[in-house]
């Protein structure tokens, strides 16, 4: 863990005062930037999604307050071979729908779970099975050492078998086809919430289920959700009382916010970086220029990576609440190294210079897909990349979208360059570097990989660190491999996200650097 992230987890842990059980239920009216895209737990690898996902459906491992792994729906492990775990299960657990969780909607779970068009594959990654010892045990079957197991099964939601068979959604849903099933708009889980409703692009109502097995350390027994997605209107309907809390805080309005005797304003880092995918398959870009894919040309890439004035969108699009990124990494991930993070200097006659020595003097065209209501100023931070590109001669048009509509345009492979932002779940490198820069395979290696990168001596790198268990070995392997992905610029990094959420004065929440603020720790005074 890096000083920076020490000290900013120090603050957060100062600010959130300490969290008392209230027998007064509350509601707590939530708002943030963007919708989750569907409640089918193993559909979409997206963090709004999971988070609202993790207060229904559970997993066999969670993480506590300081982010280490601790029991869940399995109360206890052991390893019992270099590739062999056995998990003992938490007896008279109920689904929400009264029926008993064992070891049977585990297995059932794991299967849905890793297989495609479902992008939750990661999670389960590296396992080659689950066997029935007996209703309350399991063994997990690794393909080898798994020093990352227990922080993927952090989000390996389980799902009950006889509700998924009974209303015929025994498959994940196909998001990217725009299928709808039983299970993408009605939840069956073991957590603390139930979701009541959800009207998209307006609302997500939770309540507390009275069965749950655990104990809520706060006070909020009903969750209003709402997606607004103006800064502006979500700005105005916390101040105005409208809404307790707001995670998606627009940066030019954070000084405000903190000036308001009303408001408390938590600060706290996110592990998520923000970064262009380019399509490093297709022989032809489809949104490009005609010819041979520009983007298969180092040079092309170090050109558009050393235009990038991170600095200046640091300065004044961010308005200091990000870190310029040259890994894909941030602090407080396992693998990142500090010294390694540095970006290229702004050089536009040098990148001009690798253009021409690449083909192409006068520029090319292309066009570049982003989000308009997910990322903080998404959408200004790629009118910021045109104009950038712009001074070395690349025409680039902007296509901003909602993400709704973004997900499965570049999930079908139908863009040619787009922003993403990946928050790192497990706090380990592998989780980046296996799910977007691994070549693309039928299993977890490559499934958000939809840049179709493929570079082998990369992929080498990636397959060694899944099983080593020596960890100083694995270290290596993995900050080798994240200055491998920066120097061949397999992506290109743009900053790391810091996230401060806004709250009136009577809610106590406590930050987590996943930005996924957790229910069942919030008190409403």
């Amino acid at each position: 863990m890096t000083t920076t992230f020490r000290s900013w987890l120090l603050l957060a842990t100062m600010v959130a005062t300490p969290l008392l059980a209230s027998a007064q239920g509350q509601t707590l009216r939530w708002a943030a930037q963007n919708d989750i895209l569907t409640l089918d737990p193993h559909s979409q690898n997206h963090a709004t999604t999971n988070n609202i996902m993790s207060h229904t459906y559970e997993t066999l491992v969670t993480y506590d307050k300081n982010y280490k792994p601790q029991p869940a729906l399995a109360t206890s492990w052991s390893q019992t071979s270099p590739t062999s775990f056995r998990f003992n299960l938490r007896r008279n657990v109920k689904f929400q729908d009264g029926s008993p969780f064992t070891a049977d909607d585990v297995i059932f779970s794991f299967d849905r779970s890793r297989v495609p068009p479902g992008t939750m594959t990661i999670y389960v990654g590296g396992v080659k099975e689950i066997k029935k010892v007996d209703d309350h045990t399991i063994d997990v079957i690794t393909d080898g050492p798994n020093p990352v197991l227990l922080n993927n099964f952090t989000y390996f939601f389980i799902m009950s078998k006889t509700w998924a068979t009974k209303n015929r959604t025994e498959k994940v849903q196909d998001f990217k086809a725009k299928e709808e099933t039983f299970a993408s708009r009605n939840t069956n889980g073991t957590g603390p919430y139930i979701v009541k409703e959800w009207v998209p692009d307006q609302r997500v109502v939770l309540t507390q289920n009275k069965n749950w097995w655990g104990k809520v350390e706060g006070n909020v027994t009903d969750v209003i959700y709402t997606p607004i997605k103006s800064d502006p209107t979500r700005v105005a309907a916390l101040i105005a009382g409208d809404v307790d809390a707001v995670t998606d805080l627009p940066t030019q309005d954070v000084p405000r916010l903190r000036s308001n005797n009303n408001l408390s304003v938590l600060d706290g880092p996110e592990v998520r970086t923000i970064f262009i995918v380019l399509d490093l398959g297709s022989p032809e870009l489809k949104y490009g220029p005609k010819g041979p894919n520009p983007f298969k040309d180092l040079r092309v890439r170090q050109a558009l990576n050393m235009s990038v004035d991170r600095a200046g969108i640091q300065r004044t699009i961010m308005r200091g609440l990000s870190i310029p990124a040259a890994l894909m990494v941030a602090p407080g991930v396992n693998g990142y190294l500090e010294s390694a993070d540095k970006p290229a200097a702004v050089n536009a006659e040098g990148a001009k210079k690798l253009l021409a020595e690449a083909g192409f003097p006068n520029g090319f065209d292309f066009t570049l897909d982003c989000p308009n209501n997910r990322y903080v100023n998404d959408e200004e931070i790629c009118q910021a990349l045109v104009n950038m590109w712009a001074r070395i001669g690349a025409r680039v048009k902007l296509n901003a979208m909602p993400f709704a509509t973004f997900v499965p345009k570049f999930q079908n492979f139908d863009s040619s360059a787009y922003m993403l932002g990946w928050g790192v779940a497990t706090y380990d490198a592998q989780y980046t570097l296996q799910s977007l820069i691994r070549t693309r395979t039928s299993g977890p290696d490559g499934n958000f990989n939809f840049g179709r990168i493929s570079h082998p001596p990369l992929d080498a790198l990636v397959d060694r660190m899944k099983t080593e268990a020596n960890l100083q070995i694995r270290d290596r392997l993995l900050r080798e491999a994240l200055d491998m992905t920066r120097d061949q610029v397999l992506a290109i990094p743009l900053h790391h996200q810091m996230r401060p959420w806004a709250m009136k004065k009577n809610i106590t929440m406590v930050h987590n650097s996943n930005d996924a603020p957790k229910m069942f720790y919030v008190t409403k005074k």
